[in-house]
């Protein structure tokens, strides 16, 4: 290769790097003002998935820096029904921050969202520290310190919903904020996929389904997490907060509505928007 070819390789990337800068800079913007941006994929030649983890690792870089508290991380995209309501065939992940997390009866401003969605999940709270690669579906199992009720608001912060994998995967796997119950599942981690939860707004069901809908066995992406964050040098922490997945297809909300993950005999969690 002569030295001319290597610069505009060099040249090239230096580009790329600085066109996802971009894009991570517009989805910050976007989510403090509440106006959406134009789908990514297409705006840059072959951008990929890799591609689009370094435009949500350098907003998480930058919220970091800024002093915000990690609280733990979501795998979205782990049900057949979200896979099939978004057109995709892989899991993702995200992150979300203290001041994102709330509880049993929150009232959340559904102004505050562009274009809130719920979904009901298992909230677990890890008792060990789970680093990849490796680590089995058993190990992440024996990780598993509470579960919990949750709630999570996705939010697209491109605009009109109109996203594939690398879009939503910039936007940090459409995160908007995560509702907790305070009172563990009187549950058995073995168990977990024969737990039944039904989604319910307003005190009507609405959508419902089982562990199992959420790839097969809810711990299994707990592991798939740990394993793909490290590979990139990142370990679950003890006490961090993991949401794995939905049971069901995301609905959306507005102002003056209530949505509760209801799981029967084990509990439920409410929350309501203003």
């Amino acid at each position: 290769m002569t030295l001319q070819n290597e610069n505009q390789l060099a040249e090239a990337a230096a580009e790329r790097q600085a066109a996802l800068k971009g894009f991570a800079n517009e989805l910050l913007t976007a989510a403090e003002t509440l106006e959406p941006v134009a789908p990514l994929r297409g705006r840059l030649e072959g951008m990929d998935v890799d591609d689009a983890y370094v435009v949500q690792t350098l907003q998480l870089e930058k919220h970091l820096a800024d002093g915000r508290v990690l609280a733990g991380r979501k795998v979205g995209l782990t049900s057949l029904a979200m896979q099939r309501q978004l057109g995709v065939d892989s899991p993702d992940f995200g992150f979300f921050f203290e001041d994102m997390v709330h509880n049993e009866g929150a009232r959340l401003a559904a102004g505050a969202f562009v274009s809130p969605k719920v979904e009901p999940e298992f909230g677990f709270v890890l008792k060990e520290a789970l680093q990849g690669p490796g680590v089995t579906v058993e190990q992440a199992r024996a990780a598993i310190g509470e579960v919990y009720a949750a709630i999570e608001i996705i939010d697209s912060r491109i605009a009109d919903w109109d996203i594939k994998l690398v879009d939503t995967v910039a936007d940090n796997a459409s995160c908007g904020a995560i509702a907790v119950g305070t009172t563990p599942l009187p549950v058995s981690v073995e168990d977990l996929t024969t737990v039944a939860c039904t989604l319910r707004i307003n005190g009507e069901a609405r959508e419902s389904g089982t562990g199992e809908a959420v790839m097969g066995d809810p711990v299994a992406p707990l592991a798939w997490l740990a394993n793909v964050l490290g590979e990139q040098g990142v370990a679950l922490e003890a006490g961090q907060l993991v949401l794995p997945g939905s049971f069901t297809k995301a609905l959306p909300v507005v102002a003056g509505e209530s949505a509760t993950a209801d799981f029967g005999d084990l509990g439920s969690l409410t929350i309501n928007f203003i």
